[in-house]
């Protein structure tokens, strides 16, 4: 609107930024009156946010997804989403607020062979329908058995000698040791190759015949881009936000995915994970928003031995 403008409220003195630095902008931007508080990052910045703004915090708080790890509730489904919410939220429109958990990586959990979250606080967020994501829940690992028959179903699609990237998360960790690679990072990518003496066979659960042999783990985007061909990618949502691309696995880039192809894209989960969604879309958020719309659609996801279901993948 005519006559409004920005200011710089807050300046840090130092050139590389540092926890208190964010602390004292939020504290700044608080005592300046405003209205709205935006931040860019993570889970790592939110309980920054949180720590500034005191354990009864009031100002509305929405984060911009762009860290490597966003399973609080307090961040947007991607950075357009955000716009969407403040832009309703400045004029008025259709905006309620909420309390919003802060969570990040339970450190005891992860050196436990578990991918889970605790709890730091709550702060307010405006809430638009479908821009704002939820909290990941925690797991404690697929259920007995479950990881051998999708690990199986996995190996058939691949094929021997085929590479496979797998994300992160406890499903994938389960599936690599099932698949004869244990040693897998639980929060990286890491690329495995197929054996050579066929996919599948007698003799192991589920039929499994051939172990995986783990070639990089905790891969970085440049090492998978000089692979020397095409791999397979076997994801699996986070628990409760059903996130598959763009949280925890950004070194899966949009040229990567772009030459892999969707027909090499593997969606591994639980049934019951899936059911944990109530319905919510399985979500893209890879930074392209191209690639995000290309994507989008229905999509098998491997739930066992020659079981799947057909759900529904959204930017």
């Amino acid at each position: 609107a005519a006559g409004r403008h920005a200011r710089i409220v807050h300046r840090p003195t130092g050139a590389d930024t540092t926890a208190a630095d964010t602390r004292a902008a939020v504290r700044t931007l608080v005592a300046a009156g405003a209205g709205l508080l935006l931040f860019c990052g993570g889970d790592g910045t939110a309980r920054d946010v949180l720590d500034a703004l005191g354990p009864e915090p009031r100002l509305p708080v929405l984060g911009i997804p762009a860290g490597v790890k966003m399973h609080s509730a307090v961040f947007a489904v991607h950075p357009r989403a955000a716009a969407e919410v403040a832009a309703a939220w400045a004029a008025g429109r259709g905006v309620r607020l909420e309390p919003a958990e802060v969570v990040d990586r339970d450190e005891a959990a992860l050196r436990a062979g578990r991918v889970s979250a605790r709890l730091y606080g709550r702060l307010t967020v405006p809430v638009l329908p479908a821009r704002v994501q939820q909290r990941k829940t925690g797991s404690s690992g697929p259920a007995p058995g479950t990881p051998a028959g999708i690990a199986a179903e996995v190996a058939e699609r691949v094929g021997p000698g085929g590479l496979l990237l797998l994300g992160p998360g406890s499903t994938t960790y389960a599936v690599a040791t099932a698949l004869g690679a244990p040693g897998t990072s639980l929060t990286g990518v890491d690329l495995l190759r197929l054996g050579p003496e066929g996919a599948l066979g007698p003799g192991h659960a589920d039929g499994l015949a051939t172990a995986a042999r783990l070639l990089i783990r905790d891969a970085r985007a440049d090492q998978l881009h000089a692979l020397p061909t095409t791999p397979f990618i076997a994801l699996s949502p986070i628990g409760g936000q059903g996130f598959l691309l763009g949280r925890g696995n950004q070194q899966l880039t949009p040229e990567l995915l772009r030459a892999t192809g969707r027909e090499r894209l593997l969606v591994l989960a639980t049934e019951a994970k899936l059911a944990a969604l109530a319905g919510r879309p399985l979500l893209l958020d890879t930074g392209d928003p191209d690639l995000d719309d290309a994507l989008s659609g229905h999509v098998r996801v491997i739930t066992g031995r020659r079981s799947g279901a057909v759900y529904r993948l959204s930017a």
